[in-house]
């Protein structure tokens, strides 16, 4: 068995560990009543999934800059419509 390969697939497992992990949390978190918290909360642990996604198996990781930059500019804009919409409920 090549070393490289094992350390590769140790990695995956630990993020795989640590996905799941997250999930439990997500459905543990979503029992407790935090108020407005709770999406707080929620978007928090889905955008720490959402990075080990992009970032192991998406292979992110190790990409130059250019890739990266494709990959930051939609989470801009996503965080600005989710300002957004925060700002206008809370302002109605």
């Amino acid at each position: 068995m090549n070393h490289g390969t094992t350390g590769a697939r140790r990695t995956y497992i630990a993020v795989y560990a640590a996905l799941v992990a997250l999930t439990i949390v997500t459905v543990s978190v979503s029992y407790v009543d935090l108020g407005m918290m709770n999406v707080v909360v929620a978007l928090l642990i889905a955008s720490a999934k959402a990075s080990l996604v992009a970032l192991f198996f998406m292979h992110l990781k190790g990409e130059n800059r250019l890739v990266w930059g494709f990959a930051l500019v939609p989470i801009l804009f996503l965080l600005l419509i989710i300002f957004g919409t925060l700002v206008d409920t809370q302002l109605r």
